[in-house]
């Protein structure tokens, strides 16, 4: 089992989960974040730390176009290890229905 990240984090991006993470496995694209789970020790830590509730364990039913986003932006965006501001428009895009649409592809901006 491994944790995901789902589409709540589209357009909000909060990191809080990465600052808890022991074992780094969170990565970073420019409008949302990915957990690897190869990486992944099933911890659960960062499932209760992220304020829009969009980490959810990969057994939960239909999850799994969910797990595949996952296993592969993780191969390509780089690794986040530290909390940021989370995107300016979180607030208004927190809870928001089917945002796949607005996923982009590109990496997130490492300092």
């Amino acid at each position: 089992m491994t944790y995901v990240v789902t589409d709540n984090c589209i357009k909000c991006k909060y990191t809080d989960c990465v600052s808890v993470c022991p074992v780094d496995c969170f990565y970073e694209g420019e409008n949302f974040l990915v957990i690897h789970p190869d990486e992944c020790i099933d911890c659960g830590v960062c499932e209760p730390e992220c304020p829009a509730e969009a980490i959810k364990p990969d057994t939960e039913p239909g999850l799994d176009a969910w797990l595949k986003i996952n296993a592969d932006y993780s191969k390509v965006w780089p690794n986040i290890t530290d909390r940021r501001d989370p995107l300016p428009e979180a607030k208004e895009w927190d809870g928001v229905p089917d945002k796949l649409q607005y996923l982009s592809p590109e990496p997130g901006k490492q300092d």
